[in-house]
């Protein structure tokens, strides 16, 4: 059995005991301690900055948002923090949902699990770091077609702590995001809140 703690979101400041959080989980010896985001704090600089404060249980996004970083740039920022932790990351990614990603960065909300698969893709490709990353796909394209032509598909600099990075995907299905208040003879059950 794996034991896992969440820090939780912040609103007007961090959350109270987030850090004696870590220094608890590390000494009762939890498995991984996980950290979240929406449309306020990030999920990574406060892992990093309790994490350093750790040295033996795992580390997790629960989730770092697709359109809050292009895949090359989450890949960057996981693989360097698997460095500085030892190969403790575990990388959640997760699409959110329209009203932060088009409210918040302003972006699309296409296909989320066609993106999500893309941007998987492209994650693999960067930290494996095997040979030159170039993708083309519907979502994402490395080097940017129609661009000015000078980009060229580059191998990351960073060698990997490890090729290999858990990833744990936060996803619905198509059309779960969409609030459906219960019918009146829906009785109790829970799956008939949200379809």
């Amino acid at each position: 059995m794996r034991t896992a703690v969440v820090s939780g979101y912040w609103g007007s400041g961090q959350p109270a005991g987030a850090a004696d959080l870590f220094d608890a989980a590390e000494r009762l010896e939890f498995d991984q301690v996980w950290t979240a985001e929406a449309y306020g704090s990030d999920a990574w600089t406060p892992l990093a900055w309790w994490g350093s404060r750790t040295t033996r249980v795992r580390l997790g996004t629960s989730v770092s948002q697709l359109s809050a970083r292009p895949p090359t740039t989450l890949a960057m920022t996981a693989m360097t923090m698997d460095h500085l932790t030892g190969g403790r990351v575990l990388l959640g990614v997760g699409t959110s949902n329209p009203q932060v990603v088009e409210g918040w960065y302003g972006q699309p909300y296409p296909r989320p699990l066609e993106r999500t698969r893309e941007y998987i893709d492209i994650l693999r490709l960067v930290i494996a770091r095997g040979e030159p990353v170039s993708y083309d796909g519907r979502h994402y394209q490395l080097p940017l077609t129609g661009g000015t032509g000078l980009g060229k598909p580059p191998r990351s600099i960073l060698h990997p702590y490890r090729t290999e990075i858990p990833i744990y995907l936060g996803a619905e299905g198509p059309g779960t995001w969409r609030w459906r208040p219960r019918s009146p003879t829906a009785g109790t059950s829970s799956s008939s809140r949200r379809r």
